[in-house]
């Protein structure tokens, strides 16, 4: 699953940076990656890089592997500023839009609720990574600031990729939308992060108090 792959790479690059991790090996480590990517173009299968092109140009193949990101867009489009009201959006109802419950969840909110409702889930999502990572930020437990910045890595990047694959401005990868999406192995995996962080959050008042 190449879009977790990347997540777990988030991950690791956000642990290792709050680990202290020197710049230069950082660098080097980025570096080795960008040599590495014709490699993993070959190794890729035919599917995945389709899914990569299309994502340039979903035109290029707008039956086939462009078509989600060509009815996601007009989902997010038709919706306008208030939207189309709750269970009213006609990309999914009629079932243009595949994976409406998974994949594309975003796109058929946008489609009922516009533009405002959008921009209230993403401010949303904002203000529980802002908190996530004052979390770190105020831990004096280096275990506990590395598992934060795992966790903020993980979150920010899963929903951004979610939102960002939506409108069509990055490759259709398959990540849910966390605690929005349908799935209940990806939720109780969120709630067990979150339990960890308020245990964090807790210890951390202790302290201070």
């Amino acid at each position: 699953d190449l879009g977790t792959a990347v997540v777990y790479g988030v991950i690791t690059i956000a642990a290792l940076f709050a680990a202290g991790t020197p710049k230069k090996y950082l660098l080097g480590t980025f570096l080795a990656a960008l040599a590495a990517l014709p490699m993993g173009w070959m190794l890729l299968k035919e599917y995945q890089k389709l899914r990569l092109l299309v994502f340039l140009n979903p035109y290029l193949d707008p039956l086939g592997g462009g078509y989600n990101v060509i009815q996601s867009r007009i989902a997010v489009g038709a919706g306008g500023l208030f939207g189309k009201g709750f269970l009213k959006g006609t990309q999914s109802k009629l079932h243009f839009l595949p994976e409406p419950h998974t994949d594309f969840v975003f796109s058929v909110f946008a489609e009922e609720f516009g533009f405002l409702g959008a921009v209230i889930v993403i401010g949303l999502f904002t203000v529980l990574l802002w908190r996530i990572i004052g979390i770190g930020v105020r831990t004096k437990d280096s275990r506990a600031r590395i598992f934060v910045a795992g966790v903020s890595g993980w979150f920010w990047f899963q929903t951004v990729e979610c939102i960002a694959m939506s409108m069509g401005l990055a490759p259709v990868t398959g990540l849910p939308l966390p605690f929005v999406s349908y799935g209940g192995s990806a939720l109780l995996s969120l709630a067990v992060a979150l339990g960890i962080l308020q245990s964090i959050f807790v210890s951390t008042r202790r302290q201070y108090s």
